[in-house]
């Protein structure tokens, strides 16, 4: 299969009455689910979408986000993946980056993104769930354009561009991670091997949409092999941990850590013991050792902990099958079958020996094309023999088994989420009585890291945290805004002028 969508039509095809996803009480069928992708693609073509051109998805977890997805890429079209936390600083970044001519989205998204209208001169239309918002945008009557549907698609060449992941950085704003067909067809192909999955299988899916791990591991893996997914609006401890113990028709549940250490916490409060599931996997942040062991304490099995990124999808797995190796607590496994990964030195980027801390390089099939519109970023992020440089630090054991000890970045991933400082930085110093900031990630053991800016005030003026941590929420994602705001007579730098983040 060269893409997801083909894969999907088969499934329609051969067993149209199989269940596909599951949602708030109702239930879509594959045949169903695709009849409405078809005439969501059809729609997008007789309003004008041209193939190649940007769709942006500002929707939260709902069927009309999987019917978007699937039917922008049956259309030719190229999805443009949006947070729904995010707010005017990102939203228009990555709306005016990705040059999106189209935005699938709630009146809530509607009403955010309507206030930015004069900066978003691109984006021609906006298609909303539920509609009932007056939009200065041209509406999308999805009706009349749909009723158009008749004639089959082509499906999308492996070689064209599927998907733009927004993915955060350490110098500047987020680059727009180029995905082709091929990459999340070839990847998920050998996730779903490597892992038994099923048309059987019935994934208990809580993780958002928009971000790799539920669409490009969950939602994929659920389509490519023909399984159902019980897509849920979001994770909540309670509901999750009752799904678990008396739905026997889930399998599987895929998390971030935070999500593993909110069950174990709802387990124990209850004094029970979930009935096991064929695989539970974590992902997006470090799993740490002691809450690999918790959880096999308390559940009675082990998570099987990978290692992915926007750039890439999934690189490495710990085993499935206990005929290759155990699922060791505090690493992320081995490569992938038919993909590669290395450790290379910093500095000389020259391979390194097995048990040495060096930069994780990976190449193969999976690899992202480049950065959308910034070739000198995509030409840094590669070396000259196709090795991408991800950016993380780490050791692979003499039997394979690589761990991420650290980052070559100051990436802060919270919750799952990834933060990159400045952008953070850029916000905080807006705000009047502000004369400088940092920001760095401080370990969390709920959250994995947590926020943390280092304020050097105004000398005429003395804001209080909780007003800075407020000006923030408005401006930026909830997940972003500092958790702790610590003042500071002045910032350590370097000769150069650097501030020394290692030091704060």
């Amino acid at each position: 299969m060269n893409s997801i969508i083909e894969a999907f039509a088969k499934h329609s095809r051969d067993e149209p009455e199989r269940i596909a996803l599951l949602f708030e009480g109702q239930t879509y069928s594959y045949g169903e689910l695709y009849q409405r992708v078809r005439q969501f693609a059809a729609a997008l073509q007789a309003w004008g979408l041209q193939r190649g051109e940007r769709v942006a998805l500002f929707l939260e977890n709902c069927p009309e986000f999987v019917i978007g997805y699937l039917g922008t890429h049956l259309a030719g079209g190229v999805v443009v993946l949006v947070n729904t936390l995010y707010r005017q600083v990102e939203l228009r970044h990555i709306l005016t980056d990705s040059g999106a001519r189209l935005a699938l989205t709630d009146s809530g998204g509607a009403t955010e993104l309507s206030r930015l209208k004069i900066d978003l001169p691109q984006l021609e239309g906006l298609l909303m769930v539920g509609g009932g918002l007056e939009s200065d945008f041209t509406s999308f009557d999805f009706e009349a354009f749909a009723a158009s549907a008749s004639d089959e698609l082509p499906f999308p060449a492996g070689d064209e561009l599927a998907t733009i992941g927004y993915t955060s950085g350490t110098t500047g704003r987020a680059k727009g991670a180029m995905l082709l067909h091929s990459n999340l067809a070839s990847n998920v192909a050998t996730l779903t091997k490597s892992w038994g999955w099923t048309a059987a299988d019935r994934l208990l899916l809580t993780l958002p949409l928009f971000h790799a791990h539920g669409l490009m591991v969950g939602l994929h893996g659920t389509f490519f092999s023909g399984a159902s997914a019980d897509l849920r609006h979001k994770f909540e401890a309670a509901a999750v941990l009752d799904a678990l113990q008396n739905d026997t028709n889930i399998t599987m549940f895929f998390g971030v850590p935070t999500m593993y250490g909110r069950l174990l916490a709802e387990a124990e409060a209850r004094g029970i013991s979930p009935r096991h599931l064929r695989l539970f996997v974590s992902g997006s942040a470090p799993l740490s050792p002691q809450a690999f062991y918790d959880f096999e304490r308390v559940f009675g099995q082990r998570i099987l902990e990978r290692y992915g990124m926007t750039e890439t999808i999934m690189n490495t797995t710990n085993p499935y099958d206990p005929a290759d190796g155990e699922r060791r607590a505090g690493t992320v496994g081995r490569p992938f079958p038919g993909q590669e990964a290395r450790i290379v030195d910093v500095q000389t980027r020259q391979p390194l020996p097995d048990g040495e801390t060096g930069e994780i390089e990976v190449r193969g099939p999976h690899v992202f094309k480049g950065y959308w519109q910034r070739p000198e970023a995509t030409a840094e992020a590669f070396g000259p023999d196709g090795w991408f440089k991800t950016g993380d630090l780490g050791s692979r054991s003499p039997d394979g088994y690589y761990t991420i000890s650290g980052r070559a970045r100051e990436l802060i991933i919270s919750g799952g989420y990834n933060i990159y400082p400045r952008e953070v930085e850029e916000v905080l110093a807006r705000h009047p009585t502000v004369a400088e900031v940092a920001v760095v990630g401080r370990p969390d053991t709920d959250m994995g890291e947590q926020v943390v800016a280092y304020v050097v005030a105004q000398t005429d003026q003395k804001p209080t945290a909780d007003e800075l941590i407020t000006y923030c929420r408005e401006y930026l994602a909830v997940y972003k805004k500092p958790r702790q705001v610590i003042f500071v007579e002045s910032l350590p730098r370097n000769a150069l002028g650097k501030v020394q983040k290692h030091l704060l």
